[in-house]
């Protein structure tokens, strides 16, 4: 389980990352990402109904809550981290899950390191 001091849960963090940050998808997943200070990187979850009913979303966020703690480290001081998950991840064994969030991640990572390349340039 992602630890407590990690996990998002004002609105306004929850906006900061849709609004201001970096957006990847994948059929399954669609993350946002914004970078700015130094605190502890956060991650919120967004599974809405129309990804299943209650027993289906709590799964779904844990999976997803799981795969994050794993991969927090490779997250940049002061991320705000959402991770949204559309429907076809109700289905989506968790290996498919772990690739495409890895994949996503990825792509976000590599958009902010070339980022803060060219503003030290």
């Amino acid at each position: 389980m992602l630890s407590r001091p990690s996990r998002m849960r004002r609105g306004d963090d929850f906006q900061k990352a849709i609004k201001r940050g970096n957006r990847a998808g994948r059929p399954t997943l669609v993350i946002h990402l914004a970078v700015s200070g130094e605190e502890t990187p956060l991650v919120g979850f967004v599974v809405s109904r129309a990804v299943g009913g209650a027993v289906v979303r709590n799964k779904v966020k844990r999976r997803l809550r799981h795969l994050m703690r794993e991969r927090l480290d490779r997250l940049p001081r002061g991320s705000l981290l959402v991770v949204r998950a559309n429907p076809p991840a109700a289905s989506a064994r968790y290996e498919h899950l772990a690739a495409e969030l890895d994949s996503t991640l990825d792509r976000l990572l590599r958009r902010h390191e070339s980022a803060m390349d060219g503003q030290q340039r």
